[in-house]
């Protein structure tokens, strides 16, 4: 059994972006770099001042997974320290860490609690973990009068006996990570394209990580060392070879800003699911806390409505694989699934409420073709392949199933 096997079929897992930049509004570490994308640039001294005030009183990792859970979320990722270099553990070794906060003086560590919560829910837990840290003394520094930030123009390494200390520093973190907070069955790894493999030592990395977790499953962006593909904010035409995953925002930015109101539907976010998983992918899907540890109610709304959704509908999601050969002829969007002996036809902009159905002879049996949400349908077979009456369907996707042989 490959260690893999749990991550392909896993389908949906939930993105936590979180560090103390939440209480500017501002995303996680790129306001640093003077890029006129990301609303709030600050200096790096005014972008790290808010590390000394975190304070997330309202923070319930619990709730959360429970929301997660309901959505259907199989397994989340937190960002254990983004490119900023501040770790959102209580690290013996980092330099920069919740330790320092007022949340962290009373005990507070956002990895336990959010592993705790997690795992109690039965979700698997994956950390994030970048590679690059803009704030340790031994990483060649990004200083303001460098602006604006171009990947490629990353600081050179002139110090080799400084590097090889911060490259022990970042392994004993990864140590932290694995042996502090029970199984970690995923690490998500970022800012790998600041160095080469062979500069970051990727192939060492790997091995020691494997020594602590010789299960874990480790993302592509420790280079060489990975077992699954990351695109990112978009949905590949077609997709990567072997597991792989998309992550997404439900707005704009992965951390809390405020004035990002560009939310994507419920509707629009579920299809996003059904596109990936109907390719053999999952979704992982970003939330961003605001500062006390809520949050927006624009992500509950997300949350609460796949919930819904999936309440329905799961059999369609869960478990299933991509089922090739079939396709729509006309009459509105489809995507397929297949799990055993059943088929599932998920459909969604259906205007007339009849769609005529294409596929390989034989695969489909009309007769037994039923609505998972209980609404009506009816089909039978024509030359072309099937056809189906669903009622308009709306941007909502439902779903029909059939027996498949």
């Amino acid at each position: 059994m490959s260690k893999t096997d749990w991550f392909s079929t896993a389908n949906l897992g939930l993105f936590i972006h979180y560090d103390h930049a939440s209480q500017q509004g501002i995303e996680l570490s790129w306001p640093i770099l003077g890029l006129p994308y990301y609303t709030g640039v600050r200096t790096a001294a005014e972008y790290h001042a808010s590390a000394a005030t975190f304070d997330p009183v309202r923070w319930q990792p619990a709730e959360l997974a429970a929301k997660a859970a309901a959505a259907g979320m199989t397994y989340a990722v937190f960002t254990s320290k983004h490119h900023s270099g501040w770790a959102s553990w209580p690290s013996k070794v980092a330099p920069f860490t919740i330790a320092s906060s007022p949340y962290g003086k009373r005990g507070g560590d956002l990895v336990r609690e959010y592993a705790d919560a997690f795992r109690s829910a039965g979700i698997r837990v994956g950390l994030y973990f970048s590679l690059s840290d803009w704030s340790h003394p031994d990483y060649p520094a990004w200083t303001d009068d460098q602006r604006p930030y171009l990947v490629g123009t990353s600081p050179v390494i002139r110090d080799q006996a400084r590097w090889q200390q911060f490259r022990s520093t970042l392994k004993a973190e990864l140590t932290e990570l694995l042996t502090w907070y029970g199984p970690i069955e995923l690490l998500w790894f970022d800012g790998q394209w600041e160095r080469t493999a062979e500069v970051w030592g990727t192939a060492d990395l790997r091995d020691h990580i494997h020594s602590l977790a010789p299960n874990i499953v480790i993302n592509d962006r420790l280079t060489d060392a990975g077992d699954y593909a990351t695109p990112e904010q978009a949905i590949p035409g077609e997709p990567p070879d072997g597991p792989w995953e998309t992550c997404l925002t439900m707005s704009d930015y992965w951390g809390y800003v405020p004035t990002d109101d560009n939310y994507k539907s419920i509707g629009t976010i579920v299809r996003s699911l059904v596109e990936v998983v109907s390719k053999g992918g999952n979704l992982l899907l970003n939330v961003g806390p605001r500062a006390d540890g809520t949050l927006p109610s624009e992500q509950r709304a997300v949350l609460e409505g796949m919930a819904a959704w999936m309440a329905v509908n799961s059999a369609a999601i869960h478990g299933t694989r991509p089922l090739h050969g079939v396709s729509v002829l006309d009459g509105g969007w489809l995507r397929w699934t297949r799990r055993g002996d059943h088929a599932y036809a998920i459909l969604a902009d259906v205007t007339s409420g009849d769609v005529t159905l294409a596929h390989r002879p034989g695969l489909l049996d009309p007769a037994t073709a039923v609505r998972l949400d209980g609404g009506p349908v009816t089909a039978r077979s024509i030359p072309d392949g099937t056809l189906i009456t669903v009622g308009e369907t709306g941007a909502m996707p439902v779903v029909v199933r059939f027996l498949a042989y």
